[in-house]
């Protein structure tokens, strides 16, 4: 279940509610590799001669249980003590996954096994809470029926990731040096009139009439050189060009 509150998530692979003792957190991971505890924690996976550390899947159902704890005072999901359901974690392998483990006084790792161990897991995990622990979890005991209430507001504070956002390490990056987009502000509809007025750029400009190889005044094509006297003399033809015949009804 994925749970957010206040801008922070909680990936919960698996949350069982026990009726009397509380909640187990079940972190479940896969390794091909051999998994390797130190003293201090610390989980290190061997793939052959190369080795990665990753985050201890402990601390992470430990940071996720936080945030748990907050959502259930919210609901207001309380036993009959009205005490909160007390919180286990445990983190839960592959059958087949290699674990390599530190001395139990060292760093206690109890709490990590392998799947198909979870019954006899539980069953030692209910007799190290004593006799004592038992009982005063028998009178914070709720009903089945509260107990389905529970799973329900839970299942309803359940918010999926978008399946389609990108992870992390595939976010496009932003260039340092990347102008920024300007954005086209809106244009009233007013001003198309005022920009119809504007002159087209000169290369968009139709050519002048006086550039044009036609005379005047008969209409007849006539040469460059014939034109190009009209214009270097554009004061006597007022601005106009002329055959050669009818320059001087133009001059």
């Amino acid at each position: 279940m994925r749970f957010v509150l206040d801008g922070e998530v909680a990936q919960i692979d698996h949350l069982v509610i026990n009726r009397g003792l509380g909640m187990y957190l079940v972190e479940t991971k896969n390794y091909a590799g051999n998994l390797v505890i130190n003293d201090h924690g610390e989980f290190t996976v061997e793939y052959d001669d190369v080795q990665f550390g990753i985050e201890s899947p402990i601390e992470q159902s430990h940071r996720h249980g936080r945030i748990l704890e907050r959502l259930l005072e919210k609901l207001e999901i309380v036993g009959r003590t009205q005490k909160q359901p007390e919180l286990f974690h445990m983190v839960m392998l592959h059958p087949k996954a290699r674990i390599q483990r530190p001395d139990a006084k060292a760093f206690d790792t109890n709490n990590v096994i392998k799947a198909d161990q979870f019954p006899s897991w539980h069953g030692q995990f209910i007799e190290s809470k004593g006799v004592g622990t038992i009982l005063k979890a028998a009178f914070n005991m709720r009903s089945l029926e509260t107990i389905r209430e529970w799973g329900e507001k839970l299942k309803r504070q359940h918010r999926p990731a978008d399946l389609m956002a990108l992870p992390d390490f595939m976010q496009p990056k932003v260039m340092a040096s990347a102008r920024p987009v300007v954005m086209a502000a809106a244009v009233p509809a007013q001003s198309t009139v005022l920009a119809a007025a504007v002159p087209p750029p000169a290369e968009e400009r139709a050519p002048e009439p006086a550039r044009r190889l036609i005379c005047t005044h008969c209409g007849a094509k006539i040469s460059y050189a014939e034109g190009k006297f009209c214009w270097n003399n554009a004061k006597r033809f007022n601005g106009q060009q002329y055959c050669r015949e009818h320059q001087g009804v133009g001059g």
